[in-house]
């Protein structure tokens, strides 16, 4: 049989080789400059249509849209001091004379419980994220921390924002880091290899540079929304998916090494063989992450591209740049464990063959009760709490989220972050009672007006961010609404998050069924059949349902987290989804490929055998890079990292090795229908045998 000449062939490997380099060197200029281009700020997250979005942009044409309030808060428990009173007082001069707003600020609001003191500082909000943080930090320098009983924070929208800003500094830097330790110790414990390791780590390293390049390109030229979020996880799904490839190119390489005298020859068949799994499963992801496109959510619609350009690259990587590098070192890459030619592999002998054996004596059996358990597990799902408020979106208290609390607790809840309304002017009088008289608001602050507009804000009774403030702005929007030619509108923080988290809300319902289309569709046209994918579409999702019921249960009772993002089910869907996928396909494609000749049930056994260490050690590695997302300050990303981790760990060792297997297994031949390969007989799968050589050598031309 004549192949087709690939770029890793005997002249092509060392120009694939000189071209990654010239590339990576191009782009890795733009790559260093990809947080420069991420927005962090509550404006990028918006879903376009909501409310709040218009609120939003009306206040850009008030003078309070040019400004960010920053609260400074004193407390102490005994109560305040008159000495207390008077450093408020102090804080509050030296404030104004390093001129840090344009207007005196106002004066100082003690709390009525006597506990604390409220001084609010109006910082210009135009300025960049950079300038903002420095103001903030001064202003944290000139207050102090308090002493000998007070307690001194600096929070509102302003302190947030800043503290916000400062999680995701250095997350580049540290996620990288985390990220190629990992990789690189799953590496070596898996190749046993001094060598080899570092091969699918400089491919994924390049890919990575080519990722970030391109993601910055289109942030900056096409007006790609990139977050800290969704650049934290474009390096973790780089090095997760890319090394994944690798392990599965590798494994292929080097079986194919054993039958091939010629290390080209080798490289030739095993991407081949190996190529339309790769490219089904990177296009499962890649396709499943542009599914995000149609998204309400800002966040959610940035990433989607961000993640399918970081998949590409890896897969371009990993089919061009690996196998170059891998045929340049030949045999010797692999030492001490080098593949002769000629030397064959006892499979039969192997732990996931005697898995194998377990299974078939009772598959109908073994996948019913493995499908109990991860029922139970995905019970925890009454458990699971979406929203998170601002102060828990961090794993460590800071300063802001102190600052919040000691407001709480002597200042109606909603101090810090007053509901905007925004509406003609001729009619905010009307609009200001109506507001006054709402159920769930404090107070209304007199009206500022500019123009044709003007604004009032409302203080809500309940804390930001809660179910009660939620309830508050709903009945806030419906009594402006009501008043005739005002064009009311309601926005401020709380007003935000209530639309981000409806938003979040249609996202599922919408992004989540069309991913399963999608996936069913690639995989019905891989496998060649019908029942198939929809077996593998039905264990991915129970495995989806197991994992997050179990991380709920995870996320209340070990970590102690409040919640969960309101993002969370759908970014975890996404990635469980599309990466647990991957490991279906892997074995599937090798079960289709043996059962051609020896039927489905000893093509099943085969399969598992010749596989199942390799997707295991790929489970572990895409496991271990999500995992990292843990030593990030936020819980948002710290829970999409545990539920990946978790959910890969469990797609491959108990759905791809158990659960798909014995189904398999009970279904025998029919699970290709309606493709001829459910008429093949099966045969008894009593033994396991290595697997055929699939082809002579003698048979191939490079």
């Amino acid at each position: 049989m004549r192949l087709i000449t690939l770029p890793a062939g005997r002249r092509g490997k060392w120009a694939v080789v000189v071209f990654w380099l010239l590339l990576v060197g191009a782009v890795s200029p733009f790559a260093a400059k990809l947080t420069s281009v991420q927005k962090n700020d509550a404006s990028s997250y918006l879903p376009g249509k909501a409310e709040s979005t218009r609120a939003l942009e009306l206040q850009r044409q008030l003078p309070s849209g040019r400004t960010l309030p920053v609260i400074i808060v004193y407390a102490r428990d005994a109560g305040i001091t008159p000495a207390d009173a008077g450093q408020a007082a102090a804080d509050r001069s030296k404030i104004d004379a390093a001129r840090l707003v344009a207007e005196p600020l106002p004066p100082v609001v003690p709390a009525q419980d006597g506990r604390a003191l409220l001084l609010a500082v109006p910082l210009p909000g135009g300025g960049d994220a950079i300038a903002l943080g420095k103001q903030v930090e001064d202003i944290r320098a000139t207050v102090g921390a308090g002493g000998d009983g007070l307690v001194v924070k600096v929070t509102g929208p302003g302190g947030f924002l800043v503290d916000s800003v400062k999680a995701f500094e250095g997350i580049d830097t540290t996620l990288l880091f985390a990220t190629v330790g990992v990789v690189a110790l799953l590496l070596l414990l898996t190749y046993r290899s001094p060598v080899l390791w570092l091969i699918p780590l400089i491919g994924v390293g390049m890919a990575d540079q080519l990722a970030q390049g391109a993601v910055y390109g289109l942030a900056r030229h096409a007006g790609l929304v990139v977050s800290g979020q969704s650049a934290g996880i474009l390096t973790v799904l780089v090095f997760g998916a890319g090394t994944d490839y690798a392990l599965l190119l590798i494994a292929r390489y080097r079986e194919e090494l054993r039958r091939h005298e010629d290390k080209h020859e080798a490289m030739a068949f095993a991407l081949r063989r190996a190529a339309p799994a790769l490219l089904a499963s990177a296009a499962t992801v890649i396709i499943g992450l542009l599914c995000l496109l149609v998204a309400a959510l800002n966040s959610d619609r940035g990433l989607g591209p961000v993640g399918a350009i970081g998949v590409a690259c890896s897969l371009a990587a990993m089919l061009t740049l690996l196998p170059a590098l891998l045929v340049i070192f030949g045999r010797r890459l692999f030492w001490p464990f080098i593949p002769r030619f000629g030397t064959h592999v006892a499979e039969g002998a192997g732990v996931w063959a005697r898995v194998g054996q377990l299974i078939a004596r009772r598959p109908r059996v073994t996948w019913v009760a493995t499908s109990l358990v991860l029922g139970v597990l995905a019970l925890g799902l009454f458990d699971l709490k979406l929203g998170l408020s601002q102060t828990e979106a961090f794993q460590q208290p800071n300063d802001s989220v102190q600052g919040q609390q000691l407001l709480e607790r002597s200042f109606p809840a909603g101090t810090g972050a007053p509901a905007t309304v925004i509406a003609q002017a001729s009619a905010i009088d009307d609009v200001r009672a109506a507001a006054a008289a709402t159920p769930g608001v404090v107070s209304v602050s007199p009206p500022l007006v500019a123009g044709n507009l003007a604004q009032v804000d409302a203080t809500l009774e309940g804390a930001p961010d809660s179910k009660a403030a939620y309830g508050a702005i709903d009945r806030l929007r419906a009594a402006v609404h009501a008043v005739p030619g005002a064009d009311a509108v309601v926005g401020g923080s709380t007003a935000t998050n209530l639309d981000v988290s409806r938003a979040a809300t249609r996202d599922r319902q919408v992004i989540i069924p069309l991913v399963l289309l999608v996936v069913l569709v690639i995989l019905g046209v891989l496998l060649r059949a019908v029942v198939a994918p929809l077996v593998l579409i039905a264990t991915v999702i129970l495995s989806y349902l197991a994992a997050l019921g179990a991380s709920a249960v995870i996320f209340d009772v070990v970590f102690g987290f409040a919640g969960s993002d309101t993002s969370f089910p759908l970014f975890a869907f996404i990635f469980l989804v599309a990466l647990g996928i991957d490991y279906n396909i892997f074995l599937m494609s090798r079960v289709r490929e043996e059962a051609a000749v020896v039927g489905t049930r000893r093509g099943m056994l085969r399969g598992l055998a010749v596989t199942g260490g390799v997707i295991t050690s790929a489970g572990i590695v895409l496991a271990g890079t999500f995992s990292v997302l843990g030593v990030l300050p936020l819980v948002a990303l710290a829970e999409v990292g545990f539920v990946v981790a978790f959910g890969v760990l469990l797609d491959t060792l108990v759905v791809r090795s158990v659960l798909v297997p014995a189904l398999t297994l009970d279904i025998g031949s029919r699970v290709w229908w309606p493709s001829a390969l459910a008429r093949v007989p099966d045969r008894d799968v009593d033994t396991v045998v290595a697997p055929r050589d699939l082809e002579p050598a003698g048979d191939s031309h490079a």
